[in-house]
């Protein structure tokens, strides 16, 4: 069972911490969440956070006004330290300070941005991290994602051939685009932006199936 520390920088709730709180952890507006926030605009019971294989995992349990990482609508997210989780007015931050340091300290290194530094970060410059408006759009860009491991033969097969439609759909796409000669653009015809525009349809329509699955 893992432990995790949450911030509230922003919201009615803001300035508090939870430190050290065991998975899984859940936010909501009602009685009984391991933080309940005072806004209206969140739900009973609005995400949970949980352990899996070592990794921390947010689900949004269908709420109301949905739930953001860093900006983005999500149902179903990995953190990492320092993502920013935004439910209803309020603004969490997802890790301790000395985690959060540590992983800029990873970023700037170069190394793994969810393993731990092998130079010990810097605590007192680090722990300003939200005035260093550079460090914080690093710590929040998108990070290619590792493959999912533990997979059976069956899966790992069916996502090969799921990464691989996308993939070939992508390279005929790109190979359609022209550059005129001299110029510092690239165009896409209207045909092909519109299957550009599919592809991403079809994206957003398998997170949501993998975030919501049947239930049987």
């Amino acid at each position: 069972m893992g432990v995790v520390t949450i911030q509230i920088i922003d919201g009615a709730d803001r300035g508090r911490t939870y430190e050290d709180l065991a998975t899984p952890v859940t936010v909501g507006r009602e009685e009984g969440n391991s933080i309940q926030l005072n806004d209206e605009r969140v739900s009973r019971y609005h995400l949970k956070i949980q352990e899996d294989h070592d990794k921390y995992v947010l689900t949004d349990l269908e709420s109301t006004n949905g739930t953001k990482v860093n900006g983005e609508d999500i149902q179903l997210r990995i953190l990492r330290f320092g993502d920013m989780v935004s439910v209803g007015r309020s603004v969490l931050v997802f890790g301790s300070a000395d985690q959060i340091a540590g992983r800029l300290a990873s970023l700037r290194n170069g190394s793994d941005p969810d393993g731990a530094s092998s130079v010990p970060p810097s605590l007192g410059e680090e722990l300003h991290w939200r005035e260093r408006p550079a460090d914080a759009a690093t710590l929040h860009s998108p990070v290619a994602p590792e493959l999912p491991e533990r997979l059976s033969p069956g899966q790992a097969a069916q996502l090969s051939e799921l990464l691989e439609y996308i993939h070939v759909r992508l390279r005929n796409l790109l190979a359609t685009v022209h550059s005129p000669e001299g110029a510092d653009i690239v165009t896409l015809d209207t045909r092909q932006w519109q299957n550009l525009v599919e592809l991403q349809g079809r994206l957003a329509r398998y997170l949501r199936e993998i975030a919501e699955p049947e239930r049987e």
